[in-house]
């Protein structure tokens, strides 16, 4: 049947040519873009996913660089410490170096103390000058800030805390175990040791945990002189004795389950007689004889070295269990790593403790891509300033500049050596935490990201990219069909030609 008005070939021709000119023109637009999706049309939940995972792309680039930044922000604060490190180990040798008075002058002296209110001045200007970009990191701004510290609270350290946007976090504490000295009660049954001749002697050593002494006693010496001898040794053994009734308490100068005191009997000297001997302290209450324990002084327990542990606390601490030492305990947790310091009374009783509240601060380093509390990580970096260096026991570095009562000129030099060794276990205790918080958290971070962000990008990438081997085939293939469409489309406007014959004949 030949038509002219209508023809049907060239309409089906026209509207397969349209056909494959817009897949040769989407063949051609993948290959310039290098993309499959170009528009919401081309893939409609495909363009979904990959904008999400290019937004998750994007999120984890930031993590990588806030990871970097804070390793930048970490090596400035070691280089300060690090410096503070050196000039307290010179201090250090120049106390030791004063404690040698024999041998130096008085004009000596006080040029050590010269040397060591410079290296105290050093140590303040690199605390308040050490920063990044402005911002100090050494002078406490990185420092937790605390209020409502309970007096049951000696000394505290805040190294981390992770708390929401405008939030406080309250520290409660519950002692569950007291801590304890080390005790030994040693009972003469007089104020006077009663030997069994004038010429007997009374031959014991004493022994704590930094060391140990022998120590002879003659008939008649008074339990007042046998305190004033043990203790005379208390900072070479760690132990310190008082006088209690019929009998002398000894103790170790610390808390814990590292103190210790030990009694040997090397001669009795015949006071073996009554109520006489070596008695252990009761579990719950230091003060009490453990009666059961009592060992004559001639008995095989005592001739071999009778010793009492020490005690530590045991603690929970925001319903997280604490590791201790002595009186201290610690939680090092995710969202919270602090450290107590409890009151004797404090750590010998039972019960809760409401420590203090963390109301701000610290170092907030974004290191995940996405933003909530789980993905920061929190750290604290204490003043190192010379009034914050040491602890409210041994007392603070500024005690050792002239004047103060560790100067090395008139001062106490065996105190002063206590407070620049605890400066030192601090300030190297802070670098310990940098650095693992470098290599493991910042380190570790940025390896994981990276991982993160090669498995996003690929996935982004099979989504939305373009294969440029199958996009080259449909376009060979879009170009064959165009061009066959055209020709047909040339032939179907030839067709209504033949109809003309008709006329013709």
């Amino acid at each position: 049947m030949s038509r002219i008005n209508t023809n049907v070939q060239s309409l089906i021709a026209q509207r397969v040519l349209g056909q494959n000119n817009n897949s040769l023109n989407q063949s051609l637009e993948r290959l310039s873009t290098g993309l499959r999706i170009n528009r919401g049309k081309d893939d409609p939940a495909g363009l979904i996913a990959s904008e999400k995972l290019r937004s998750e792309k994007n999120s984890i680039n930031a993590a990588i660089g806030n990871a970097e930044r804070a390793d930048q922000v970490v090596n400035i604060a070691e280089g300060g410490l690090s410096e503070v490190s050196s000039l307290l180990t010179e201090l250090q040798g120049l106390i030791t170096n004063t404690a040698n008075t024999a041998g130096l002058s008085e004009d000596e002296k006080k040029a050590n103390q010269l040397q060591i209110d410079s290296i105290l001045q050093t140590i303040d200007r690199v605390a308040g000058s050490t920063s990044f970009q402005g911002k100090r990191l050494l002078n406490g701004s990185l420092d937790y800030q605390v209020n409502s510290v309970a007096t049951s609270v000696t000394d505290f350290k805040v190294n981390g805390a992770k708390l929401a946007s405008g939030s406080t976090l309250a520290v409660n504490a519950i002692v569950t175990q007291s801590a304890q000295q080390a005790g030994l009660f040693l009972s003469a049954g007089a104020a006077a040791l009663d030997l069994s001749a004038a010429s007997a002697q009374f031959v014991i050593e004493v022994g704590g945990s930094k060391g140990s002494r022998e120590l002879s006693f003659s008939s008649g010496t008074t339990l007042t002189s046998i305190r004033d001898s043990i203790n005379s040794f208390t900072n070479v053994t760690g132990v310190q004795a008082v006088v209690s009734g019929t009998g002398l308490t000894l103790s170790s100068t610390d808390f814990g389950s590292s103190e210790f005191v030990s009694v040997r009997v090397i001669n009795a000297g015949g006071l073996t007689t009554g109520t006489t001997g070596v008695y252990s302290r009761t579990a719950t209450n230091f003060n009490t004889n453990n009666t059961g324990t009592r060992q004559a002084f001639n008995s095989s327990a005592i001739t071999n070295g009778f010793r009492d542990l020490g005690q530590d606390v045991n603690a929970t601490i925001n319903g997280i269990r604490a590791t201790a030492n002595g009186k201290t305990a610690r939680v090092n947790s995710d969202f919270l790593d602090t450290e107590i310091t409890f009151s004797t009374s404090a750590s010998q009783t039972l019960g809760a403790v409401s420590a203090f509240t963390i109301t701000g601060g610290g170092a907030d380093f974004q290191l995940a891509g996405q933003v909530d509390i789980a993905g920061k990580v929190a750290i604290g970096v204490g003043n190192i300033a010379i009034r914050k260096l040491g602890n409210s026991t041994t007392g603070f570095l500024n005690s050792l500049a002239s004047g103060q009562s560790n100067n090395v000129v008139s001062g106490n030099l065996e105190n002063a050596q206590k407070v620049v060794a605890e400066a030192i276990t601090q300030v190297s205790s802070t670098r310990g935490r940098l650095g693992a918080f470098q290599k493991n958290t910042i380190g570790a971070t940025i390896r994981s990201l990276g991982v993160s962000l090669e498995n996003t990008s690929a996935a982004e990438s099979s989504i939305r990219d373009a294969n440029f081997a199958a996009e080259t085939a449909g376009l060979t293939r879009n170009q064959i069909l165009v061009q066959a469409a055209t020709n047909v489309l040339g032939l179907a406007n030839q067709s209504p030609q033949s109809a003309l014959s008709l006329l013709r004949g």
